[in-house]
């Protein structure tokens, strides 16, 4: 089953698992919340179709650049979508738990503050708008691949950008996975999302090409289309650069 992101970027060995950040928001974060839904139910809806079935839909709502930008077709028993459509629609696919989960994390972490400093209705807006970016950079980078890509990486990407620019202060509670001496410790939010950003250049650049691995390029462009947005889509009242906010209480509580 192949996919343009069929890892998530927030789950592999080399980087680091948020467990909670120090920020508390003012409203219920409800699209946040109902992007994390409607992920989970596409899932649970993919996981009950055959190997058949889910290779027909991956190809008919994932984005392939070849069909996109070339215009080149795929195999006569596989019905396209429009492309306008499947920019939409491979946002919320996505190719296995690991993949879903990586990414819902992220989202529930960094999303509801950025969600509580837009609005709900210009979140919605800003989330799908960085996830289209990633998407075209995708299909930009190598328009000749007929590499379906899924997922809402680029999408959270543009979160995580964003809330480097708002909040880099706030303290976020992470696992570092390295064996034996994983451990969970609490960091700025800069250096988190700094270690992020940089890790998906290092692997675009390392990496020989996207064909059935990461789109790292999706990453790096909703990251990179969430900070140049913010600006645009946050409340004027709500200034960048925030200092910290919060308690430390919670990461005593949790490090017990």
């Amino acid at each position: 089953m192949p996919s343009g992101g069929p890892s998530p970027p927030s789950l592999a060995p080399e980087t680091v698992i948020p467990l909670r950040d120090d920020r508390r928001g003012h409203a219920v974060p409800l699209v946040t919340g109902a992007l994390i839904v409607i992920c989970v139910l596409v899932f649970l809806w993919e996981s009950s179709l055959g190997r058949d079935e889910l290779r027909q839909v991956i190809y008919a709502y994932g984005l392939i650049p070849a069909v996109l930008f070339r215009g080149v077709g795929v195999s006569p028993d596989i019905v396209l979508s429009p492309e306008a459509v499947v920019i939409l629609t491979s946002m919320f696919l996505h190719a296995d738990l690991l993949h879903l989960g990586g990414n819902v994390l992220y989202l529930w972490i960094f999303g509801n503050n950025v969600e509580d400093a837009m609005g709900r209705f210009r979140f919605t807006l800003f989330y799908l708008l960085c996830g289209a970016i990633g998407a075209l950079a995708y299909g930009l980078f190598d328009p000749r691949s007929t590499v379906p890509m899924i997922g809402a990486s680029g999408a959270i990407a543009g979160v995580l950008g964003a809330y480097l620019l708002l909040y880099p202060y706030a303290r976020v509670l992470i696992f570092l996975p390295f064996g034996i001496f994983s451990r969970v410790i609490r960091l700025p939010a800069f250096w988190v999302l700094w270690f992020w950003f940089i890790f998906q250049l290092m692997s675009l650049t390392l990496s020989e090409g996207q064909q059935g691995g990461v789109a790292w390029i999706a990453h790096v462009g909703g990251f990179l289309a969430g900070m140049v947005l913010i600006p645009v889509f946050k409340h004027r009242d709500v200034p960048l650069l925030q200092p910290r906010h919060g308690s430390r209480r919670w990461y005593r509580k949790l490090e017990r």
